[in-house]
């Protein structure tokens, strides 16, 4: 009686270590990796990481400089260690990265009669990392072309100004994304040039 409940107890320990370690060799990381020559390697398994938040038609450009370009979906997904932690402090740990995709909008398809949906083609990709010791400002910018690597965008870039003048957390744009700007009210964690922006439109 003994050894066959020594022989189940032992099956049991085997078949949890074999499903634990086996789960942990196959899970795609979500940590920022690179080549050899400081390119970002593509994060390929973003789509199953936390979305945050989608866009129609954003930008930061005058009305007037944008005439005549399609309409455009956009969409931020997020590493889910960096919203786990996000969502707990209020701003990003290391190693945070943000994903935003743009698709192409559609208005003429199967049944739709109004509205816009967004296209199969992807008509770009961004990252926007957080790796503390290794870029000077803490975050980068990397553009992808080919799908697999991307280069950083150089520090003379707006984006990086645009980010750090008018991001509501850590250089990232968070008033645009509905879930986390009430945690990040709630932490206190709002940038004060945020804030002052926000109180300048709404005293208009």
């Amino acid at each position: 009686m003994m050894t066959k409940i020594k022989i189940v107890l032992l099956s049991a320990i085997v078949l949890f270590f074999f499903v634990a370690f086996g789960q942990n060799a196959t899970a795609p990381s979500s940590a920022p990796e690179y080549t050899s020559d400081s390119q970002l390697k593509f994060p390929e398994h973003y789509r199953e990481w936390v979305y945050l938040t989608s866009g129609f038609d954003m930008s930061y450009t005058p009305p007037a400089k944008m005439a005549g370009h399609h309409h455009m979906f956009d969409n931020v997904f997020v590493n889910p260690e960096a919203y786990k932690a996000f969502v707990e402090t209020g701003t990003w740990p290391d190693k945070t990265m943000l994903v935003l995709e743009a698709r192409g909008a559609e208005g003429k398809g199967s049944i739709n009669q109004q509205g816009n949906y967004q296209g199969t083609d992807v008509m770009g990709r961004e990252v926007h990392v957080k790796d503390e010791s290794r870029f000077p400002g803490k975050w980068a910018f990397f553009g992808f072309d080919d799908g697999k690597t991307g280069k950083m965008f150089p520090l003379s870039a707006n984006c990086y100004s645009c980010h750090a003048e008018h991001a509501a957390v850590d250089t990232t744009f968070v008033q645009f994304y509905p879930t986390l700007l009430p945690i990040a009210k709630s932490k206190g964690t709002l940038a004060g040039s945020y804030q002052k922006e926000i109180g300048a439109v709404t005293q208009k």
